[in-house]
Parts: structure tokens; sequence; C-alpha cells
């Protein structure tokens, strides 16, 4: 009994850690004493990708002498046909040394040089122009910042996640209607709500209401503490292998196996101290385009606060 209670304290700071787009890497590598093979192998063949833009043998360094880490979170819209924009942008940090982690999100309006391309765009375009790589160098770019990992889910594949928890519960802050997309007519009442996977789409997506896409981006966060929530219940244990079936079809990351077994080892008590921001601007439009135009003190503001969470 005793280590049953413990591998469920291991999957409930897996659940804490990487919020939604990483539950599902992360509870790989706390939970695989009992589904080992299957989870090494989902993410050796479908799951591990790297990038140009990482050297991931600095990341192992850092990881084995338990330094500071930076985790690019990518929720990405895809179409047939198109390989889409990052829907979702966040950069994790946690300190192993403070026991801190610090979730800063980038609205995906957020005007700011694309590189690669020498243009001033969306900040989620860079996907739709370069893929992860160029997400990458912009973002780094953007705030100053090092990144050490990459998770990009497919944001479809949020709905497959929730429904694998049997659902999730959101206290939402706004009263309002779903227009119809995700599910028509839903009424997403203020207060606590239950949403299955569907629900939980229109929840993260809906933007027309008063926030327009600041309200968008809390909503995200607010199904990421959800999501946490379900994940450390009792009820979520039994069903780690849909998860990983999830994870196998919607999540791509550099991350190797080993790697999340070592983030789980070194870096378990940066739940200890959770802080989340979003980075705040002015709206604009230029040639009949909205934009996000974020100061230059902001941008100052959020590098340092990336760069305390790390001192």
């Amino acid at each position: 009994m005793v280590k049953h209670k413990k591998s469920k304290k291991k999957l409930l700071w897996l659940w804490i850690t990487l919020g939604v787009v990483a539950v599902l890497v992360l509870s790989v590598g706390g939970y695989a004493y009992s589904i080992y093979h299957n989870a090494k192998q989902t993410v050796t063949e479908n799951v591990h990708k790297e990038v140009e833009t990482i050297d991931t043998n600095l990341t192992k360094k850092k990881v084995d002498e338990r330094k500071p880490l930076n985790i690019l979170l990518l929720g990405v819209d895809q179409r047939p046909g198109d390989r889409g924009r990052s829907d979702a942008l966040m950069v994790l940090s946690l300190d192993p040394v403070e026991d801190a982690m610090q979730l800063i999100s980038i609205p995906r309006d957020t005007r700011t040089e694309i590189v690669g391309r020498g243009t001033q765009d969306k900040i989620n375009h860079a996907y739709a122009f370069g893929g992860v790589d160029m997400s990458i160098n912009t973002v780094k770019n953007f705030l100053d910042i090092d990144i050490d990992y990459y998770v990009e889910m497919n944001m479809e594949g949020l709905s497959d996640m929730v429904d694998a928890l049997g659902g999730i519960t959101v206290n939402n802050p706004d009263d309002w209607h779903d227009p119809g997309y995700y599910k028509k007519g839903y009424h997403y009442a203020k207060g606590n709500i239950d949403l299955n996977g569907p629900q939980t789409m229109g929840f993260v997506r809906m933007r027309y209401i008063e926030g327009g896409d600041f309200a968008r981006t809390e909503h995200q966060r607010l199904v990421i503490k959800a999501v946490v929530d379900k994940g450390a219940s009792f009820s979520s244990v039994g069903k780690i292998n849909q998860m990983i079936d999830v994870l196998g079809h919607n999540v791509l990351t550099n991350m190797e196996f080993e790697d999340m077994t070592d983030l789980f080892k070194n870096y378990r008590n940066t739940r200890e101290n959770f802080t989340s921001y979003m980075v705040q601007g002015t709206g604009t439009t230029i040639n009949g385009i909205y934009y996000l135009q974020v100061s230059d003190d902001e941008i100052a503001k959020v590098h340092e606060m990336i760069k305390e969470a790390h001192s």
C-alpha cells in the first residue's frame, strides 16, 4: 500500500510540472515502473524528435548538474494540407535549487521579429513559416533567453487527453455560450463546471468574450490547473495507458525517454513554488491586421522574471 501511494505522489508531480502539454510526456517518466516497455517504445518511436536549434548535449549537462531549465510549450493548431500555427505558446522555467516553477504565457498575436525571415509578424506565425525551429529561435530572440527543451502538442489531441482522463472540472470566471464550432449551444456557466474533451476545446479557444485573447490564455491556464487536479486523483492511475496512446499520436519533443526520467528525479520538487504570468501589451491594427504590441519595458520585465527565477 505504501508503494502504491508513493507512485501516486510521483504522478501528481508530473501533472503539475508540465501542465496540459507536457503532462503526457512526463507521466510516462513517472509511471514507468509498471508500463516501462510500452512507454519507452512510444516515446522512442513516435514522440522523440530532435531540432537543430537546441543543443541537447548541453541540456543533458544542465540536468545532470541540476541547473535551471526553460521548456517551450507549443500547442499547435494543425489543419489538413497546412503546417498549422502555434495556438498556444508558454515558457516553463524550472529551478531545482529554489524548488520553483514559473509559467509565462505569450499571446499568439504578439508582434515581434520572426527569426529566419527578418520580418515583423504575429509570433504564432513563426511555426507556420518554419516549424518548431523557427518558433524556438523567435521566442529565444523575443525574450533573450535560452530554450532547453520543447514540447509540441496538436491541440486536437487535448480533447482526446481530457476524455482519457474521464473529463475535467474548471473554475470558470465568466458566464457565456459557445456559438457552436465545438459544442453548439453549450453554456459555460460561471463557477465550477465539468467539461469533456470537445467542451474543453471550446473553452480554451473561445475569444469572443470580454478580454479577448487574454481571456483565452487565462482559459488555457485554468485547463492546466484542472488537469493537474484530475491527474492527482486516484481515479487517473488506471488510465495511464490511454494517455500514452494520446501521447503517441499528438506529442513531439526533443526529450528522450531517459531525459524524462532524469527530469523526474532531479526536478520533482519545483512544484513547491508555482507562479504564472501572461505577457502584457496594447492592441493595435497595422494594415488592417490586429497585433499585440509589447513594449521594450515589458519584454525586459519578463526577461528579468525568467532570469530571477534562475538566480
